[in-house]
């Protein structure tokens, strides 16, 4: 009896064994298949994710292609071939399939941006460039429940100007003329000449002396180590080499004036004898329009705004307490302005061959008037005509000045003009079949290398100031917020919310 219990007992264990063996098969064949599909949806979502990053990825580098191009029209072609479409810069072996949307790339004027001194002109007539793109990605998983694939769709909205850019060299020439010596009723009562170099100071404290990662910048001999933007002071009069320095040590004394030079038209280099990179040799004779080198130590700090009043250029262009800067001189000389063009473009195009990378600007102020007699004229120089209107003229005196202005553009410069005060008669000394005979507002006009590159400031009291000199791309007439918009000019695209308005 026992003996048969103990069969009875031993064949029923075997039959649950191999009961739950049968069990724990099914369960773990369910947990494959649970394990598996888990693993699917992670691959999906995995695919996805990295294929909406690219997709991203190449539309932000695309609008900031194409922004960096306005205002012009260049700006769509250089969106789309820096979009992740096949063949173009930003694609993907991975993702094939990128479209652009339908209207895009697109240049848009926006009000924010324009509020921020971002202005909207011709040939684009927009500030903002808006890329769109899409791509259909299959799915393993979603297929299984009836969905095989997912669009993914990427926007991105770029700003013209606002991000830090490379380094800047930038040349700024000053008319220091009698007719910049009046009165100017919308700065404050002061003169013209003064009201212009407190725009400069204006610009110095928007600039970036030295390299973005420094925290303070590192000066020597008037120059940052790590130079980011540098910045010469050139103006008319000429002076002599030897007294240059007159114009920016304090007190003030000015220096001496010689008649007009006339530099090359095509030196890539201007250096007047006796000039270091620091201050110029007392006592030479040499005529020059420079006053200071290209120098970056007008402040110790990037994120500053507070000027370097140990700087001898800050000092030159009177932002040091008790030190006028550079002065009227009295010499009665007339204004010729070419000369001092060609002198500029030498010097930037030097600069810009010693810092590789770096941009090159010219900005000129002035009336935009000529009218110098041969008296104030250097006539025995080489080449010099009394009549051929060809540099270096005593006739077409502001058709001279626009020819140096426009080959300095066509020599990669960005040329500024600021008309300041342009009166409502002048460059008599050019023919009446002239565009700019009677009209210093178009030699201004056309001394600008860009529409987008002149303005005016128009607003004085006074008789003779031409109040139809506007700039219709940049309206300000505060000299002030001119050099602001200037420098904000000096940096690249950068993206924005696409839900700017």
């Amino acid at each position: 009896m026992t003996r048969r219990l103990l069969d009875i007992l031993r064949e029923r264990a075997l039959e649950t064994a191999q009961e739950e063996s049968g069990q724990a098969l099914v369960m773990i064949a369910l947990l494959m298949v649970l394990l598996l599909g888990f693993m699917g949806i992670v691959i999906d979502f995995g695919r996805t994710y990295i294929a909406f990053r690219q997709l991203q990825a190449s539309t932000d580098a695309a609008a900031l292609a194409g922004a960096d191009q306005l205002p012009d029209t260049t700006a769509i072609s250089m969106a789309t071939s820096y979009s992740g479409v096949s063949g173009n810069a930003n694609s993907y072996s991975n993702l094939s399939g990128v479209t652009m949307a339908s209207g895009y790339p697109k240049v848009e004027c926006l009000t924010t941006l324009t509020n921020e001194g971002i202005a909207c002109v011709d040939p684009a007539d927009g500030n903002a460039l808006f890329v769109k793109q899409q791509v259909t990605i299959p799915l393993y998983i979603g297929a299984l429940f009836g969905t095989p694939s997912i669009t993914l769709t990427a926007t991105a909205a770029a700003a013209a100007r606002g991000a830090v850019s490379s380094p800047y060299n930038v040349a700024i020439i000053l008319d220091d003329t009698d007719s910049m010596f009046t009165t100017d009723s919308n700065c404050g009562g002061v003169t013209r000449f003064a009201c212009a170099l407190g725009g400069v100071q204006t610009l110095l404290q928007n600039m970036a002396p030295c390299a973005a990662e420094d925290a303070t910048c590192s000066i020597s001999n008037n120059v940052s180590a790590s130079s980011n933007d540098r910045v010469a002071i050139f103006k008319f009069a000429a002076v002599t080499d030897g007294t240059v320095n007159d114009s920016y040590t304090c007190p003030t004394s000015g220096s001496t004036t010689v008649p007009y030079p006339f530099p090359s038209s095509t030196a890539t280099s201007y250096a007047p004898s006796g000039s270091t990179t620091s201050t110029y040799v007392s006592g030479g004779t040499v005529p020059t329009y420079q006053i200071t080198p290209f120098w970056s130590d007008y402040k110790t700090q990037n994120a500053t705004s507070t000027l370097n009043s140990s700087s001898l250029l800050v000092q030159a262009v009177g932002g040091k307490s008790g030190c006028s800067g550079i002065t009227e001189e009295p010499t009665g000389r007339g204004t010729y302005y070419a000369g001092v063009i060609y002198a500029a473009t030498g010097a930037v195009l030097a600069e810009g061959a010693a810092n590789p990378g770096s941009q090159n600007v010219i900005i000129i102020l002035t009336d935009g008037d000529a009218n110098a007699t041969a008296a104030n004229m250097a006539t025995s120089t080489a080449g010099y005509s009394a009549t051929s209107g060809t540099y270096p003229s005593l006739v077409d005196q502001c058709t001279q000045a626009v020819t140096a202005a426009q080959y300095a553009a066509s020599q990669g410069i960005r040329v500024y003009a600021v008309a300041y005060g342009s009166e409502t008669t002048g460059c008599a000394t050019d023919p009446t079949s002239s565009p700019y005979y009677n009209n210093p507002c178009n030699v201004m006009k056309a001394m600008a290398s860009n529409s987008l590159y002149f303005y005016s400031d128009y607003a004085q009291s006074g008789s003779g100031i031409d109040k139809s000199c506007q700039s219709a791309a940049q309206p300000t007439t505060n000299m002030k917020t001119i050099f602001t918009d200037i420098a904000n000019q000096f940096t690249l695209a950068r993206l924005i919310p696409i839900s700017t308005t």
